[in-house]
């Protein structure tokens, strides 16, 4: 089928809100990969991130009540892998705070990856900030298969929430993923202030990339940052972002990431119907993340099927 223009996603968007819906659940029943993607991740190394996104409880602009740990060891890589593993999980991922780690800290990752290769059978990812091609070619060596650089807002709306970075390199560093082989990540968080056309337009960016996992976080406002009193996003706009998503690029797996444990039971289900075919489980670095026998149960209500153990 034809990839829907930013045109058509808008009149979809304009026009009555059942047939978006109905369109979307059609997709994601003919399109959309059927098996659930459940992933877990483990913050690596927590706070002190010089860079100033307005939405981070990590960033040391910001005086929050974040936790503040510097890379975590081996062994506790391998116990919070090992237990994902234990319940069925199949990937698992380090993601670190900060721009991008030091000479050395990179070393002391590759040699967390290698480990986790040779102990467990997860599929390993990686999301330690704007990498050149050379440090991910690093990684692929060490074991991990896929990296993760969220865009996190439309290109419009990225530069009013960050100033020590820009999208264009969070762009290049998904492009340099790619060149070392490895398979990409990316997403943003909605309710950070945005329109809906401005949601169409991270989507329409998102699908010129080919990215295949995009994880949907709904912004947590964290108390100390500059987006502490931003309003909550209604189910009803989350809803729709999903369908919108799933217009969009029909074929991706839409990752439910963080914030959405503060979602009813019933927008859960209907998100799943929409098109979310992914979720990452466990703790979402700052905010709790739902469990993994509750997901299961959603999973199974919706249609979908989990993956065969190894």
């Amino acid at each position: 089928m034809a990839a829907l223009s930013r045109d058509d996603l808008l009149r979809w968007a304009a026009g009555p809100q059942d047939a978006l819906f109905a369109e979307a659940e059609r997709l994601t029943r003919d399109c959309a990969p059927r098996v659930f993607d459940q992933c877990s991740i483990i913050n690596g190394k927590s706070g002190r991130c010089p860079e100033d996104c307005k939405w981070c409880a990590q960033s040391a602009h910001w005086q929050t009540a974040c936790e503040v740990h510097g890379l975590v060891s081996e062994e506790e890589c391998l116990r919070h892998a090992k237990a994902n593993e234990a319940q069925g999980i199949r990937r698992f991922s380090i993601v670190n705070s900060g721009r991008r780690p030091a000479p050395e800290e990179l070393d002391g990752l590759c040699a967390r990856f290698r480990a986790l290769r040779r102990e467990t059978r997860l599929e390993l990812c990686a999301s330690l900030g704007l990498l050149d091609e050379a440090a991910l070619r690093r990684l692929a060596e060490a074991g991990v298969t896929r990296y993760h650089c969220n865009l996190e807002a439309a290109p419009a709306v990225f530069p009013t929430l960050c100033s020590t970075h820009t999208q264009a390199e969070k762009v290049e560093t998904l492009r340099a993923a790619r060149r070392a082989g490895l398979e990409i990540c990316s997403g943003g968080i909605l309710g950070m202030g945005e329109t809906e056309a401005d949601r169409i337009d991270l989507a329409l960016t998102l699908r010129e990339l080919e990215v295949a996992s995009v994880p949907l976080n709904l912004l947590a406002p964290i108390p100390g940052t500059p987006l502490a009193n931003q309003p909550l996003l209604s189910e009803n706009d989350v809803l729709r972002t999903v369908a919108l998503f799933r217009l969009a690029m029909p074929e991706a797996y839409l990752r439910f990431a963080g914030g959405r444990a503060r979602l009813s039971d019933a927008c859960l289900e209907a998100a799943m119907r929409l098109g979310v075919n992914a979720a990452i489980e466990g703790d979402m670095l700052t905010t709790l993340g739902n469990a993994v026998a509750q997901d299961r149960a959603f999973i199974r209500r919706t249609g979908y099927t989990l993956p065969l153990r190894p």
